[in-house]
């Protein structure tokens, strides 16, 4: 039988090499659990023998269960009927088999009847499901909610909410999104007003695009002052949806028609404080979206990786001119490209999963006083502020890249079956249609470049590609080629921040793109340089990389030293305007 997990060998590359011992250490807060629940690892071994089981299911449900009914739920779709959202029959039943697995509260502490996995695990997992129906992920992927009303609610409210994620019993919602409160949402207006001095609250008002909008749990966005604008009016709020919350529509979406994207209407909804008031957009909102923009980041990677196996499958049986496509260098070089936009996302979103890992643990035991009880827990309070800084940098980077190149690679992935991937007899269709969101939601690609552009200014990734340089250079047999070019290409990425820094903000927004694909170049250049020394494929692929790719920096460097700003200072005589 198929096993998304099992039979993609970058991933289990990537599994058997990694070296988690302190992220685990954190993760199980030295073991503690192993007492209490017989289901709890005992020790490091233990532990990474229980992720493989984890995603071993995972692998086995998407591939053999989910993946059968994707076809049939993007005809489906999910629809409204007499005000009552009902999802697709393969997306209930999906939904059913995730949770009698006891998937559906991923990353939930053991004392919430959660698996206590880190996000690591979760973004492995979730590139699994998207794999099979990228739209199921939009409703799994969404336990980010309850991570968020662990980190931040009451204990009152964590024992009544959390249990029902961990069962299934209930799906979230992050309710942001206004007809005019898109991406900003500074101006979101659904008022929120107080009752029993604060213990209670009130919503009213209108959201849009509001993805997996029909759930039973819903974290809205509301705001709590009245007369104080921007972010400082803003407090997060979470409610039941019950008969106060009208859904008005689904809309009709190009894509992903299994999650059902909703208009809300708020009549007087009672819902309770999440954490302090004011702090909604400015902590809360932007833990929740930072969670989700990573989520999306392996949703992406999830979906390419699904058009990258249909195109290599079409392309080894498509017999032209008497042999197989995939024997015509033009088609071999499209598939080797594709191949290698997936595994350095893949590569880049584990990076990121595991800074954040290390931020949330650390954050979290350094509030609980526990950090003491960790090997190295001195050091790892040091390392509070990096950890942070380096998950904080990491994802909107991610997020963009693994999301361009998901629209990439599916456009490929049709290029390669040609006029067949163009039918809907193949699903290559599917997966062009439900890629193109994913560089749309969660924030665009362009303020992904935006997010970003701090931390290069900054000069943090110079700093964090030093320290990935010392790293390597002490283990005996790295390719001194590869770190000489990657030297190299850092001298050019430090040559065209220093010029953009002495410009105004609009160049340096205008360049802000051109930086962020540097930055990733050079990042994943390093990523794939342990993964070459593990095997003659790997080194092949990054010599490849190397070669292919590296000499973009040098491109960017030499747009942005160009000093161009016909698209700041001529653009309404460009498009007469």
């Amino acid at each position: 039988m198929a096993n998304y997990f099992t039979e993609n060998e970058d991933i289990i590359d990537f599994f058997e090499s990694m070296e988690l011992e302190q992220l685990v250490n954190l993760q199980e807060t030295a073991f503690e659990n192993a007492e209490d629940y017989d289901y709890a690892p005992v020790d490091y071994k233990d532990t990474i023998d229980a992720y493989k089981r984890i995603l071993h299911l995972v692998g086995d449900i998407s591939a053999n269960f989910i993946e059968p009914r994707a076809e049939d739920v993007d005809l489906e779709g999910a629809q409204l009927i007499d005000g009552v959202v009902h999802y697709a029959r393969g997306t209930q039943e999906a939904l059913e088999q995730l949770s009698k697995a006891d998937l559906m509260g991923f990353t939930l502490p053991r004392r919430y009847g959660g698996l206590n996995l880190p996000v690591l695990i979760y973004t492995m997992a979730i590139e699994m499901v998207s794999r099979a129906d990228a739209s199921l992920m939009n409703i799994f992927g969404l336990q980010d909610i309850a991570e968020t009303i662990n980190e931040f609610a009451d204990e009152e409210t964590k024992a009544y909410y959390l249990p029902r994620f961990s069962s299934g019993e209930v799906t979230g919602a992050m309710v942001l999104t206004e007809p005019d409160a898109g991406t900003d949402l500074t101006n979101v207006q659904l008022r929120a007003s107080a009752e029993d001095e604060g213990d209670t609250w009130r919503l009213n008002g209108v959201k849009r695009f509001i993805t997996n909008g029909c759930a039973e749990v819903l974290l809205v966005l509301a705001r709590s002052e009245p007369g104080v604008a921007g972010a400082r009016g803003l407090s997060l709020f979470v409610c039941e949806s019950d008969d106060t919350v009208q859904v008005r529509r689904i809309e009709d979406k190009m894509g992903i028609h299994g999650s059902p994207t909703c208009e809300l209407q708020f009549n007087n909804t009672e819902a309770k404080l999440i954490g302090k008031r004011k702090r909604g957009l400015s902590k809360y909102v932007m833990s929740l979206m930072n969670g989700a923009r990573l989520g999306i980041a392996a949703q992406g990677i999830g979906i390419a990786q699904a058009a990258l196996s249909e195109a290599l499958e079409y392309a080894g049986t498509r017999v032209q001119f008497g042999e197989p496509i995939r024997n015509f260098p033009a088609v071999r070089n499209l598939l080797g490209a594709m191949h290698m936009k997936v595994e350095t996302a893949r590569l880049l979103a584990y990076e990121t999963s595991v800074a954040v890992d290390m931020n949330k643990n650390i954050e979290r035991l350094k509030e609980e006083g526990k950090l003491d009880r960790i090997p190295d827990g001195d050091k790892h309070s040091e390392q509070r502020r990096y950890y942070r800084k380096l998950a904080n940098a990491l994802t909107p980077l991610v997020k963009y890249y693994a999301t361009e190149i998901c629209n990439e690679v599916c456009y490929d992935s049709m290029q390669v079956l040609a006029g067949s991937g163009y039918m809907r007899d193949y699903p290559v269709e599917r997966y062009y249609r439900d890629a193109r969101i994913t560089t749309i939601y969660e924030g665009t690609t362009q303020i992904q470049y935006n997010a970003a552009l701090g931390s290069i200014t900054s000069g943090f990734f110079e700093d964090r590609f030093n320290d990935m340089h010392s790293e390597l250079e002490q283990i005996s047999d790295t390719p001194s080629n590869m770190l000489s070019s990657l030297s190299e290409a850092r001298k050019m990425l430090k040559e065209a921040v220093d010029f953009v820094a002495e410009r105004d903000e609009d160049f340096k927004l205008l360049n802000a793109q051109r930086l962020c694909e540097c930055v990733v170049t050079i990042y994943n250049g390093y990523l794939l340089i342990q993964p070459a020394m593990r095997s003659k494929h790997k080194k092949r692929l990054a010599e490849n990389y190397f070669a292919e790719h590296l000499p973009v920096v040098e491109l960017k460097r030499n747009q942005i030293l160009h000093d161009d700003r016909t698209y700041l200072d001529n653009m309404s005589d460009l498009l007469n305007y």
